[in-house]
Parts: C-alpha cells; structure tokens; sequence
C-alpha cells in the first residue's frame, strides 16, 4: 500500500501505545471501480491491510475514511475511554507538502508550503541532482529533483 495519509493516535494504556490510522492510495480495479486500502496498527483486530470499493477514487477514499472513523469509534478502546483522539503522541504532528512534476524536463519539486513568493528563497545548496531551497531565517522552503523519474518513488511519477 502506497500512503497518502496517516494519523497517529494515542491509546492511553500502560504503558501508552500509538494507534496508526493510514490510507493508501486508490487504485481502479479490473471491474473498473475503484478501491482505497486503508490500514488501522495498534487497534486489536485490525492488523492486516483492508480496503473498499467505489465508483471512483473520490468515493474511495471519502468510504475508507468513513470506515476507519467508524473503525476507531466502535473499537473496545475507544469505548473504554482509551483512545485519544486529539492528542499527538511525541508532540508530532504530520507536515504537508506539495509536490509539482515536469515530466518533460524530468523536474519534481517539493515544496514545504502551498506557494513561495518570489525572492523568497534566499540560498540554495546543490548536492548531485538535488537543490535545496532555504528561506532568511534558514528554514527550507523546498526541494528540487533532477532526474526525478529515477529519485521518486514509483508510486509518484505521474
């Protein structure tokens, strides 16, 4: 399964455990529908990867989310008062990114927010087929591939 999504949740057992809630990417089906795996690690009953099917990705995806909710909320931990639902574990959190590919100069670039402004990126550091982009304050900004057919993974060349 190719993740597009995760959520970390804390059990508050003793000692505290992580639930993983992931989603993974839609895939057609032969029937040509289209599935959504998702995947739920720390929940008792829920250790292997599942999926549903829908007319297309969006449906998918929106069921798979419908069904993890559901998942969670029914779960004996939850209804033992043991599943927290808006507390990070560790203090982290999941970032986004944006990722852009120009299949036909071979480009991908990686941004760490939706839009950077012009003149924004004040340093740039080349190591082989790669640029890093970094902001005054020293804060990278995003990430430029070179050959990105070869450096990203399968399941993001487009």
């Amino acid at each position: 399964m190719y993740e597009i999504a995760h959520r970390v949740l804390a059990l508050r057992t003793d000692p505290p455990r992580d639930v993983v809630v992931a989603l993974g990417r839609p895939y057609e089906e032969p029937t040509g529908e289209w599935s959504c795996p998702y995947r739920i690690d720390g929940l008792d009953g829920w250790e292997h990867e599942r999926k549903v099917t829908g007319f297309d990705p969006l449906e998918a995806i929106e069921l798979a989310t419908v069904m993890v909710r559901t998942a969670l909320a029914g779960s004996h931990e939850a209804k033992e008062g043991l599943l927290a639902w808006n507390e990070v574990p560790g203090g982290q959190r999941a970032q986004t990114v944006y990722v852009s590919v120009d299949r036909d100069a071979d480009l991908a670039y990686i941004a760490m927010k939706r839009e950077i402004a012009p003149g924004e990126v004040v340093r740039q550091v080349t190591a082989g087929s790669v640029v890093l982009d970094f902001g005054d304050s020293g804060q990278l900004l995003g990430v430029e591939l070179m050959n990105a057919d070869e450096l990203l993974p399968s399941e993001m060349r487009f």
